[in-house]
């Protein structure tokens, strides 16, 4: 069962929790009649990401396990949001899956209205992984060679650096707006549609830095066209092991980790959620599964059903205070 050391507390502690509820779900699970048909697991975001990734590479795996054909369904928008409607309103017997992202915990803050509640509309599986963001700058960038540098710039000319997101709302856009809040900075965001336009125009010049997620700038990195100064979570990456954490390179406080995870339409019976969790903690145990998501740097994780759940409610409120302070609103 795979877990990482590395990560906080709530992480190490999954593996405890799951051998203890074992025995009674292998019960549970061995009266379920899942899967009896083609499964199909939605992806709230566009292919090419790294939720994308994980969805297909776990789905083949799946397949393979079960016997069963898992289709992935992209339907991007509105920060995942239609994907997320779509799912609430599917039957509840564990053949639509959803993999999801930080924005379960955001989007009621950063969206007056929802067609859907995270808590009440959909049943959590399992956490997957947690992909770190990274702080980056040009490598040619002798200005901001160092977070302490480039704090000093922000605070000596406030607002004359920018940094680029992937999208208002994103975990990108967020971590900058913890890093302003934190430093008590002021820096102008400028939000695109997606990674790739941002990092180009990181890449000519146009903005100044961005909080990137390690798949989409890892390869920049190695490259030399890109300098990493710090992740955005606690503790070390197995993707970039040479870089320090933000709150090491004195941003004191700072943890921004982007977790993915997996739900299921409310009301699915208990022993099917099992039966899902056995089989996503199986498949992700497999060799081919953990090298492909050791190349998008993704640092694998499984939760129980209840682990997950409490991991919401406290992103959910402590995300509602970062986004508050922010003042972020999406509609």
């Amino acid at each position: 069962m795979p877990h990482s050391t590395q990560w906080p507390q709530w992480l190490a502690a999954c593996s405890l929790a799951l051998c203890s509820v074992m025995p009674a779900a292998a019960q549970e699970a061995s009266t379920s009649t899942w899967p009896s048909k083609t499964i199909t697991w939605v992806v709230p975001f566009p292919p090419g990401g790294a939720m994308d990734v994980m969805a297909r590479t776990l789905g083949d795996q799946l397949g393979r396990d079960l016997g069963q054909t898992v289709v992935v369904d992209n339907r991007p928008g509105a920060g995942g949001n239609i994907g997320a409607q779509h799912v609430a309103k599917q039957a509840p017997d564990g053949h639509t899956l959803m993999i999801t992202s930080i924005g379960m915990a955001t989007n009621p803050h950063l969206y007056s209205q929802l067609a859907y509640d995270p808590t009440k509309d959909f049943a959590p599986v399992t956490l997957l992984a947690v992909v770190p963001n990274v702080l980056v700058v040009r490598a040619d960038n002798e200005d901001l060679s160092s977070v302490n540098q480039l704090i000093a710039k922000a605070k000596a000319d406030p607002g004359s650096l920018s940094y680029a997101s992937a999208g208002n709302g994103t975990s990108i856009h967020l971590a900058g707006a913890n890093f302003t809040h934190l430093t008590g900075t002021d820096l102008l965001h400028v939000p695109y549609r997606g990674s790739s336009p941002a990092v180009a125009d990181l890449l000519g010049g146009q903005v100044d830095m961005m909080f990137d997620s390690i798949t989409s700038a890892k390869p920049y990195i190695e490259a030399g066209n890109l300098r990493a100064l710090g992740l955005t979570t606690t503790q070390h990456s197995s993707a970039l092991p040479q870089v320090p954490t933000l709150a090491e390179a004195g941003v004191s406080g700072y943890e921004v980790s982007p977790w993915f995870a997996v739900f299921v339409p409310a009301a699915t019976p208990q022993a099917t959620i099992t039966r899902i969790h056995d089989a996503i903690s199986q498949a992700m145990d497999n060799e081919q599964v953990k090298t492909r998501f050791a190349s998008i740097g993704a640092e694998p994780i499984v939760s129980s059903p209840a682990q997950m759940a409490e991991h919401l409610d406290k992103e959910t409120q402590r995300w509602g205070e970062i986004i508050r302070a922010a003042e972020i609103r999406l509609d």
